[in-house]
């Protein structure tokens, strides 16, 4: 069968799309549009926009923005407000505050949970549900059965099971009272347990998972100072918490916790700049990255105050954590996230509302292009392996 010139060049872009499809690479960045910050003191936008989830394709030359979709988000909790299923079909994002709409000057817990189809044309809302109040990081498990959400405002976790891209509410986990603070649970690398940070009591809470049951075991661990986003991932011998302090301008650290261990605990705790707002394991295992205020979100007028942000990175060696390089961002900043081969990383800044982009050869970071935004962006996630 012969094939004119036009048919040829149809069939070599159809053959193109399906291989970029094939191989793309996803983040999803929750974007808080109702909250700004006025000399460091958080406050509802007086022209609030709309919160809004933005999917960026990380696999090109640059990463860009391929979809945009209404979604509530917020800026309070840790930035693991979303979760990637492993296979990019579908995102979870949590929105733990909004507007009251008995005051539009102030912003109140929320519950929502929402499921974005990422394989749609373009994604697409297939659910929105309820959590707890103040719901906060998310996290799904390796094998795709189970997703938690902790509630910040009501000290407990919600337990929802997946079956392909539906969720279904399976109960609440309680934890402590209301000012426990739960921020982010995290699966063991088996699924057999579960860590929820608690930013209130400043405790590591020790979940047991068995099938769709989930329990708190009575066992909690102790790190530092308001223990916030955890992560794990490479061979999820170890994972890695930061510890946010009490704001008051000390440097406050990241903490390593041996996942092998019987029972698992925290073996290394090393200073970081302050507030470690987001932390994010590389998926090769070798580098932890953090995205520290570094005072930018303080007034001007603070002693602690600084005009950037900090992005700094680990090198994590066993059990040890030990500093590779550092590189100023902007303001408020938020989350981060690894590309697969572990050589690129986007960094969030809410006062800027933009998404930053660096490259890392293993020793130096280089800043690209800024990915502009009309919310600030204040959580992000890629499928984890």
């Amino acid at each position: 069968m012969r094939f004119s010139k036009a048919m040829l060049a149809l069939i070599t872009t159809s053959l193109v799309a399906l291989a970029g499809a094939a191989h793309a690479e996803l983040a999803v960045s929750a974007n808080d549009g109702k909250m700004v910050l006025e000399d460091g003191v958080a406050k509802v936008r007086k022209q609030p926009v709309p919160d809004s989830v933005a999917i960026i394709e990380l696999s090109g030359a640059a990463p860009r923005i391929v979809a945009e979709l209404p979604v509530p988000a917020s800026v309070v909790g840790p930035p693991s407000s979303v979760a990637v299923a492993s296979d990019e079909s579908f995102a979870l994002v949590t929105g733990a505050m909004k507007i009251d709409p008995a005051d539009p000057t102030k912003a109140i817990p929320d519950d929502k949970l929402t499921v974005i189809d990422l394989k749609s044309s373009p994604p697409k809302v297939l659910a929105t549900l309820q959590s707890g109040a103040g719901a906060a990081g998310v996290s799904i498990n390796r094998a795709g059965t189970l997703a938690l959400v902790a509630n910040r405002a009501e000290g407990t976790v919600s337990v929802f099971t997946i079956s392909g891209n539906t969720l279904t509410a399976a109960g609440k986990v309680a934890l402590g009272d209301a000012k426990s603070g739960p921020s982010h649970p995290m699966f063991s690398r088996d699924g057999t347990s579960a860590l929820v940070t608690r930013d209130g009591d400043n405790k590591i809470a020790v979940l047991t998972v068995d099938g769709n049951k989930v329990e708190y075991a009575k066992r909690d661990l102790t790190a530092g100072m308001r223990p916030y986003q955890i992560d794990s991932t490479g061979n999820g011998d170890v994972a890695v918490v930061a510890n946010i302090g009490t704001g008051s301008g000390d440097n406050d650290s990241i903490s390593l916790i041996d996942m092998r261990a019987k029972p698992v605990r925290v073996v290394t705790t090393v200073s970081v700049a302050q507030t470690p707002e987001g932390l994010k394991i590389s998926p090769d295992g070798a580098y932890v990255a953090v995205t520290a205020m570094n005072g930018s979100n303080k007034p001007k007028a603070s002693p602690f105050y600084n005009d950037f942000g900090l992005l700094q990175i680990f090198r994590i060696n066993g059990t040890t954590l030990t500093p590779v390089t550092e590189a100023k961002i902007g303001h408020w900043c938020q989350g981060i996230a690894w590309s697969k081969d572990s050589r690129a990383l986007l960094a969030q800044c809410m006062v800027e509302s933009e998404i930053v982009p660096f490259t890392f050869d293993g020793k130096t970071l280089t800043r690209g292009t800024p990915i502009a935004l009309k919310a600030s962006p204040a959580g992000i996630r890629t499928a984890e392996p």
